[in-house]
């Protein structure tokens, strides 16, 4: 839906809306004609509120393409993420608060190792600890290149933020990661003439940094992917009339959410629970919560069926403490689909939960998973389109027309 002709319609209403949102939800079984990991798991609170709500599957981008966490994200927050195509390393310098200057390049940071001949043998260096990630940022530091200025903000585990801070920068850089192992990381080319000075500074740090960490293990050398400028995208407050609240603790995702004018709210510590609290004690300050759990897709991507699994049955038990506030429209989906079989994202549609009093509900007893949203009466429809239904149920459109 254009979003000039969704802000023509929008009105104030006292209601609120959650977005649950399960990074990688979507699944496979394991053997054909098995269940998924959504399907495998005990939900009864899931498959309660299922049974209460409009159901359905979510498309990201488009039939076929496999998303990545950013496109899947702005997608579920209602925006056409062709349109608004946002590199990584942008979301990722927003979400620890980085502030992105016009001269300024980002790239999402990995560290990695290699074998003596160079050749990968993991691209997260064992995800070493977020600790031992700080130290070597601090070292990472120390590379110097005549008028430019290099920043490296830790993020958690491997991850790292990379940005480069100097005049005539173009994105439209080739990444490092060649996102397999056994091979040697790719050196940084150029797109378009424009971005030539960019790969050669790029490349040039992180010939440096591989100097400063070999002999280091498990992290003897850095990746990096997701060239991006600063991107403007239209706020949450101006086009849907919502104060809006994230409550993420990975920093992509809360990068994706400032992105879009949403107030990031802090977490005291790393669990669910910790999640849900900050929910309930800042329930009476916003319109809008939109609220993430990465550990599904951290799952899914390292092949863990049953731990993915054990993720969803963590939230399905703290589920009553947000139906508790009473929320007038609660949404259960996930950016993308990570199933544990594929070890990776995939182009499978999302299974997706709406509910509200004035929905279209199922009815009988059904089990949240992908069979009953493929059956459900939102059919099988682009992500971008849940936030206006969302409103609607709200209350928070107004007719089009006489």
């Amino acid at each position: 839906m254009d979003l000039e002709f969704l802000h023509k319609l929008i009105i104030p209403a006292q209601t609120k809306i959650v977005l649950l949102v399960m990074d990688g939800l979507g699944g496979l079984p394991l053997e054909p004609g098995g269940k998924t990991e959504l399907e495998t798991a005990c939900t009864p609170h899931l498959d309660t509120l299922a049974s209460q709500s409009a159901l359905g599957l979510t498309i990201p981008v488009g039939p076929g393409i496999t998303a990545g966490s950013g496109p899947g994200h702005l997608a579920i927050f209602g925006y056409d993420p062709i349109k608004y195509e946002i590199g990584r390393g942008a979301l990722e310098a927003l979400g620890v608060d980085f502030e992105l200057g016009p001269d300024d390049l980002a790239a999402r940071g990995n560290f990695c190792t290699v074998d003596d001949n160079g050749l990968l043998t993991d691209r997260r260096a064992g995800r070493l600890p977020t600790e031992t990630s700080r130290e070597l940022a601090v070292l990472l530091q120390t590379v110097r290149v005549d008028g430019v200025e290099f920043f490296i903000e830790p993020v958690k585990e491997h991850r790292f933020v990379f940005v480069l801070r100097a005049p005539g920068l173009d994105a439209a850089l080739t990444e490092t990661d060649p996102l397999k192992t056994g091979v040697m990381p790719l050196s940084v080319n150029a797109i378009r003439p424009e971005a030539e000075k960019a790969a050669r500074l790029v490349n040039c740090f992180v010939a440096q940094a591989g100097r400063l960490l070999a002999g280091k293990s498990p992290a003897n050398m850095i990746l990096l992917r997701g060239f991006a400028k600063f991107p403007i995208v239209p706020q949450y407050a101006e086009l849907f009339g919502l104060r809006a609240a994230a409550i993420a603790i990975n920093g992509m995702y809360r990068g994706v959410a400032r992105l879009v004018g949403m107030q990031v709210l802090d977490v005291a510590g790393d669990t669910l629970a910790d999640e849900f609290a900050v929910l309930e004690s800042h329930w009476h300050e916003f319109d809008f919560f939109y609220l993430h759990v990465k550990k599904t897709d951290t799952c899914g991507e390292s092949g863990d069926f049953a731990g993915k699994v054990r993720v969803i049955e963590e939230v399905d038990g703290l589920l009553p403490r947000l139906l508790a506030l009473q929320p007038d429209v609660v949404i259960v989906s996930g950016d993308h689909s990570s199933p544990a079989i594929l070890k990776s994202h995939s182009w499978h549609p999302v299974p997706t939960l709406l509910y509200s009093k004035y929905v279209r509900s199922v009815g009988d007893t059904v089990k949240f998973g992908e069979r009953a949203c493929a059956r459900g009466s939102l059919g099988v429809l682009p992500a971008k389109h849940i936030l206006p239904i969302a409103l609607a149920n709200a209350g928070r459109i107004a007719k089009y027309g006489a």
